[in-house]
């Protein structure tokens, strides 16, 4: 099992950027597309470094299906 280590200001950051994101592109991208945009929004809000722009990535990875349970969630 592969641990990602992300701080918390990061994943509170993260999050937010995930409130958001428009639904329709919560649910119309490709999980790579997906982790990508979400990963370039949270990195203009705040600079991340490789190790941590690689942590995000996994953990978004590891995280898709519940980022678009709960875009289903706010659009019913």
């Amino acid at each position: 099992m592969n641990v990602c280590l992300v701080n918390s200001k990061i994943l509170r950051q993260l999050w937010s950027v995930v409130e958001q994101t428009q639904t329709s592109a919560l649910v119309g991208l490709s999980d790579s597309d997906l982790v990508n945009q979400l990963l370039r929004q949270l990195d203009s809000k705040q600079a991340l470094s490789s190790e941590e722009m690689n942590s995000v990535n996994s953990y978004l990875f590891s995280r898709t299906q519940l980022i678009r349970d709960l875009a289903f969630a706010r659009s019913a």
